[in-house]
């Protein structure tokens, strides 16, 4: 059982205060979304985009909700680097 402090889905969840799913449909047809998470700090957080190669094949739900999980995995490290600021500060 880990016992040390650390960053726990929980954390992470509760740090986002807004997502917003940004949409573009390329020149050749593919749809990509990012999603911007916003944390409690006001700093924005993006991962890679969700992509569709065929706009027939686009699932508006599946995407977005691929996009949040790359933008949230982006947000793991910047949190687990604030942890160790504070743990070393203290």
């Amino acid at each position: 059982m880990s016992t040390a402090t650390r960053i726990t889905p929980a954390d992470l969840d509760a740090n986002i205060v807004d997502t917003e799913i940004v949409k573009h449909v390329s020149k050749s047809g593919q749809v990509l979304r990012w999603a911007v998470l916003t944390t409690r700090s006001g700093y924005a957080v993006t991962g890679r985009p969700s992509v569709s190669v065929s706009p027939e094949n686009d699932n508006a739900e599946l995407g977005e909700q691929i996009a949040r999980d790359n933008a949230r995995n982006e947000l793991w490290p910047l949190m687990g680097y604030a942890l160790k600021e504070r743990l070393a500060a203290a």
